[in-house]
């Protein structure tokens, strides 16, 4: 990021419109800052030096639509090597009762992130729209951590439910994905394949999910699932009633919380013996089908 002072004064000297890959390489360190790709800069690749030693924090905690430490808007953009983070300080208040914050909100379409973490509280990952493909990341929080209405795929993640204070836990549970799927046709969904979810604070369960709208869709294929799981897996939150509207599924999963006989009712099962069930959350399927992923550079 030579000649630079900042990650978005590299990010305002693209051209408006763009539409050949520019890539901005950030060195390992801490840019205390608040990011935004605007919707007129598409095809930006922004490229760390590993998620641990690349960093990009902030302490905004105004509001939901504003308090984003990284912001994107525009289709085409990619994420390698970077943490998004709340400030820890902000973390810390959080735990205390006292204030939300985000970590990053993505809208574009074909949007990727490779070896990158997101770091928060409630609310840390806003997956608000478009197909988002996300590979070998971490994501930790406690409440509703990831949320929105993308149509994404998680792909070797790792998702961890921080501590939080004990009454709010107690009052909320811990929960991992929040998703708001609007009607019965609208494509959009959270899938999660492979990787592991990691216990939280010691005596709280996590659920894997609630309904953020009532057609809420979230699938979970060949995770690990930690004892910290509580054994409902899924709550309908303001949809009580609507559950048939619900998917929610879990399919050859493993670990102490893969153990469904205390789940939910309404909880979709796949007849494992039909692998089409399955194939329509499969990668390739899912958000890949006209292979844009493989059309974006990974270097």
């Amino acid at each position: 990021m030579e000649g630079f002072k900042t990650v978005q004064d590299a990010i305002n000297s693209i051209p408006s419109n763009n539409n050949r890959w520019t890539k901005i390489h950030l060195q390992s360190g801490t840019y205390v800052e608040q990011v935004t790709i605007p919707h007129d800069k598409p095809c930006i690749f922004l490229e760390g030096e590993g998620r641990k030693s690349t960093i990009i924090t902030y302490n905004d905690h105004s509001q939901t639509d504003k308090s984003a430490t990284f912001s994107s808007y525009p289709p085409n953009v990619i994420g390698k090597g970077i943490t998004f983070q709340v400030i820890s300080r902000l973390i810390a208040l959080y735990r205390a009762g006292v204030v939300p914050a985000l970590a990053a909100r993505v809208y574009g379409d074909k949007s990727a992130f490779y070896d990158c973490g997101f770091v928060g509280v409630q609310d840390t990952l806003w997956d608000a729209a478009g197909r988002h493909y996300f590979s070998n990341c971490y994501v930790e929080g406690a409440v509703d951590f990831i949320f929105g209405r993308g149509q994404s795929f998680y792909e070797v993640h790792v998702l961890h439910s921080c501590t939080c204070t004990l009454h709010f836990c107690l009052t909320f549970h811990e929960l991992i994905a929040s998703h708001g799927r609007e009607n019965a046709n609208d494509p959009s969904g959270f899938v999660f394949s492979g990787g592991r979810v990691e216990d939280g604070a010691p005596g709280v369960h996590t659920l894997l999910g609630r309904a953020y709208r009532k057609y809420s869709r979230v699938i979970f294929q060949s995770t690990y699932l930690s004892a910290a799981i509580d054994p409902r897996g899924w709550d309908a939150w303001h949809y009580a009633g609507q559950e048939q509207n619900f998917v929610y599924v879990e399919a050859d999963c493993r670990g102490p919380g893969a153990d469904k006989s205390k789940r939910v009712p309404w909880e979709k099962n796949l007849d494992p013996r039909d692998p089409s069930l399955l194939r329509q959350f499969s990668k390739e399927v899912f958000v890949d089908q006209d292979g844009w992923i493989a059309n974006q550079p990974t270097s």
